[in-house]
């Protein structure tokens, strides 16, 4: 498992979904927010395995929720 920062999940997705504005950091914070780390122990006694690397699945899932978004106007648009 890869250890991701915010600044490269953010520029994945914001590469995945072609948004081509500026990403703005809150430099007032720059430590930003402590590690957070899952145990993953169980998992890998268990032999579990991820089968998709992270940027593959928010790709299936952006294009999922294009396919879907008409579902969920209402919920998101007031």
């Amino acid at each position: 498992m890869k250890n991701l920062t915010i600044k490269e999940l953010a520029e994945t997705i914001q590469k995945i979904v072609g948004h081509q504005g500026e990403i703005i950091w809150d430099s007032s914070k720059p430590d930003g927010t402590p590690r957070k780390h899952m145990d993953v122990s169980k998992m890998k006694n268990q032999v579990w395995k991820a089968k998709i690397k992270l940027e593959k699945s928010i790709k299936k899932t952006y294009l999922w929720f294009l396919e879907n978004e008409d579902e969920f106007k209402d919920v998101y648009i007031k």
